[in-house]
């Protein structure tokens, strides 16, 4: 199922596995730019299957479970986990997550987003308005990073106040608000009339590049 959302997607090589021994004399051959695997599996499981493919790569993981307790979280992450994702999901929340990690872990050499009146340099943190440079804060560089990540989609408040803050976010939507209006300052001509970083009403922003 999953190989065939994939290709459908346009992923042009899609290798599978039905167990956990068989994965490891897979990627013993040819090595893939992303895993993806069930922590439930008969014989060896995910766990241990990320613990022998850390033993030789690190190759980004995205991890896969019924289960949604933290603690399956955490010992995902401490053996070295890119991302978890609970079952049931949907095919486009696994694309998205598998397209967020691929640009994270193989960035493009220039990483340049043109917005309508400025540039954003992401690898400098910059925006280039009228050939000035403006610096970006950490904060308001990882707000503007996910919304690139997804440009031209939705992007949740929650999503972005955790992507800011962490696990931890209820109560940081106020901050939020103060980067987002920070943000606009920086990259919109009228900042209390955006048309690069816009508002949808009672779902979260959407950067609009060009």
């Amino acid at each position: 199922m999953l190989k065939s959302i994939f290709e459908r997607a346009g992923y042009l090589q899609v290798m599978t596995a039905s167990s956990g021994e068989e994965a490891i004399k897979l990627i013993s051959g040819k090595m893939p730019d992303m895993i993806i695997t069930d922590v439930m599996m008969p014989g060896m499981d995910g766990f241990e299957l990320l613990q022998e493919i850390r033993e030789i790569s690190k190759v980004p993981v995205l991890m896969l479970t019924a289960k949604g307790e933290a603690e399956d979280r955490f010992a995902g992450f401490e053996l070295g986990a890119d991302d978890y994702l609970v079952k049931p999901f949907l095919p486009k929340e696994l694309l998205l997550r598998v397209e967020a990690i691929l640009k994270r872990v193989y960035p493009e050499e220039n990483r340049q987003i043109e917005l309508e009146y400025v540039m954003v340099d992401l690898d400098k943190a910059e925006v280039i308005r009228e050939g000035k440079s403006i610096s970006l804060t950490a904060k308001e560089y990882g707000i503007l990073l996910k919304l690139a990540e997804n440009a031209g989609r939705i992007v949740t408040i929650g999503a972005l106040c955790q992507n800011a803050c962490g696990e931890i976010w209820q109560g940081y939507e106020t901050t939020l608000m103060t980067h987002i209006r920070h943000l606009r300052e920086k990259i919109e001509k009228d900042p209390s009339a955006p048309v690069s970083l816009v508002t949808v009403k009672g779902l979260g922003y959407k950067l609009i590049v060009k």
